[in-house]
């Protein structure tokens, strides 16, 4: 199933989608939620992020390629930071270049949502707290972030999470789909779920051990190789095989 959030003239809603439209649901996917009759036509309703976490928890370094472009190593455990949940935008919406940064990269990354309340779970449990899989883009502002090793505010200016189209809870990462930016049509990174230095499960793992993760939470598990800058008027797609693509366009104010 693929899980959507959208805004439609009596408000915000979840729903899933179908051949014809938006499935719309009473309640939220995450607690308790009842299929209605209504199906809305594409057109007629607005995609939000399929959830508005918490928080959000980034993995860094966790594509080899990636350290390495980086000049760092492949590191020895998940190195884990924050991203503010007011970062959070969703497909269409701008990604706005703050006035501080004159270097702002892309990010593709596959991310994690999690469907229940989640503390000291077992990789082998990983899977019964995750809700399903969505896209992301770990924006960042790449000479901040070298200037005081803070990524923290690197990454977390407003508009720099962007996430969606839709939460697919049939997605699997263990069989190697594809994870995709493109920048104004041109592919800029191409790597694949199985390259993850820590998976899934480890990630769950080592971050329910540090913090509980509440339902909605969002993991972002890592990006390939190939950021690099983005600037006014770029077009920029994240695209997750069988998930789809999330598509923002950047603007400087």
């Amino acid at each position: 199933m693929k899980i959507v959030r959208v805004r439609n003239p009596e408000g915000i809603v979840y729903g899933a989608v179908e051949p014809e439209g938006i499935r719309l649901y009473k309640g939220s996917p995450l607690f308790e939620w009842e299929s209605t009759e209504v199906v809305a036509p594409f057109d007629s309703v607005q995609l939000l992020s399929p959830v508005f976490p918490t928080k959000i928890v980034a993995i860094g370094r966790n594509y080899a390629d990636h350290a390495a472009e980086m000049g760092s190593d492949v590191p020895d455990a998940p190195v884990i930071f924050l991203k503010p949940s007011t970062s959070v935008i969703g497909p269409g919406a701008p990604i706005v270049i703050p006035p501080d940064s004159t270097n702002v990269h892309h990010e593709a990354e596959f991310a994690v949502v999690i469907g229940s309340v989640a503390r000291n779970v077992r990789a082998e449990d990983a899977s019964s707290i995750v809700l399903g899989y969505t896209a992301a883009n770990d924006v960042t502002a790449r000479d901040l972030q070298r200037a005081d090793g803070q990524w923290t505010r690197g990454k977390g200016f407003d508009t720099f999470c962007p996430l969606g189209p839709a939460i697919e809870t049939e997605f699997d990462p263990l069989e190697g789909l594809d994870v995709l930016c493109r920048v104004n049509d041109e592919v800029r990174q191409a790597g694949k779920t199985t390259d993850l230095v820590f998976g899934v499960a480890e990630l769950i793992e080592y971050v329910t051990r540090v913090m509980t993760m509440l339902p909605g939470d969002v993991i972002l598990t890592g990006t390939p190789s190939g950021v690099g800058p983005i600037v006014d008027g770029d077009i920029v797609d994240v695209e997750v095989q069988s998930i789809g693509v999330l598509s923002n366009p950047v603007v400087k104010p």
